[in-house]
């Protein structure tokens, strides 16, 4: 079951050069993301600076991305913030912008008890025929999603997958055991463990510059070439340590794309800060030991 497909890359919102949204950007980026192999693409996620974007914004961009490449690619609207009404909102904003699924993240820094994340999550999936990922992230929202409500939450049709970054993998081998939830690696490190232990796909940053590595691994994988797996996983690393480690992941994500040539800057908004020349520099070589024309 691969509700979204194998691949999804949750993407970088780009800006103008003085911090507009750039929805011309973002339509080129998605086109050539999909053209990479990715199956879907997140917008409006951690990734895509949510926080910074006006609900005005977001419905712009997702129709820039439909728009765009929604007839090949799952265009998958990131709606999650601490309000369960606003998310709501966002969601039937985003069902009626054409996305084909929604990601919603564990309600941050408020900590609700399980039962509210249960409740939060359900006046969500029952908002909208849209399928649902649930976005399992402890260490930016506070809490994770524990076992008991994963298993609860499994029995909601429209409830279909976990984007998976919580780090504990005991617990989601239990949850994928035990539900037909989808999970996806939403953490990059963790990209081959996860698909090891039954994992259908990821919803990846590095996948900004090496979308065709990441399938060929999930492909061997499937086929049982574990050997193969570890091969590319090991020959992407200086990648996933370059975008994922050094810094903030949207920083140095937009700053691939930079040298690239797939974004005209690497502008963020405050409170991230752009990469500097330093940064890129290393960056550069990074992607260079990972075999990536940067």
């Amino acid at each position: 079951m691969r509700p979204f497909g194998r691949l999804l890359t949750a993407m970088v919102t780009p800006f103008t050069a003085d911090g507009a949204l750039d929805t011309e950007a973002a339509a080129a980026v998605a086109t050539a993301l999909v053209d990479a192999g990715n199956d879907g693409i997140v917008i409006s996620g951690t990734t895509g600076e949510s926080p910074t974007i006006s609900d005005e914004e977001q419905d712009r961009l997702l129709r820039a991305v439909v728009e765009a490449v929604g007839k090949r690619a799952y265009v998958v609207a990131g709606v999650g913030t601490n309000n369960t009404a606003h998310t709501v909102e966002l969601a039937k904003h985003a069902e009626k912008a054409g996305a084909a699924g929604l990601l919603t993240v564990t309600p941050y820094y408020s900590k609700p008890p399980q039962s509210g994340l249960v409740a939060h999550f359900t006046s969500v999936a029952d908002a909208t025929e849209l399928p649902l990922m649930l976005y399992d992230i402890p260490g930016r929202s506070g809490i994770p999603i524990g076992t008991e409500t994963l298993l609860r939450l499994a029995d909601h049709p429209r409830i279909v997958a976990v984007k998976d970054a919580k780090g504990d993998l005991p617990a989601s081998i239990e949850v994928i055991a035990r539900t037909e939830l989808a999970y996806y690696s939403g953490d990059d490190v963790l990209n081959l463990p996860l698909l090891s232990v039954g994992a259908v796909g990821m919803v990846s940053v590095v996948s900004h510059v090496c979308s065709p590595q990441l399938v060929a691994m999930s492909e061997a994988v499937d086929r049982g070439d574990l050997e193969e797996a570890r091969r590319v996983n090991a020959a992407i690393w200086p990648a996933i340590v370059a975008i994922m480690t050094r810094t903030q992941g949207a920083i140095m994500a937009k700053a691939a794309l930079e040298l690239l040539g797939l974004l005209p800057n690497r502008t963020t908004r405050l409170p991230l800060v752009d990469a500097t020349d330093e940064q890129v520099s290393v960056l550069r070589e990074d992607l260079r030991a990972a075999g990536l024309d940067a």
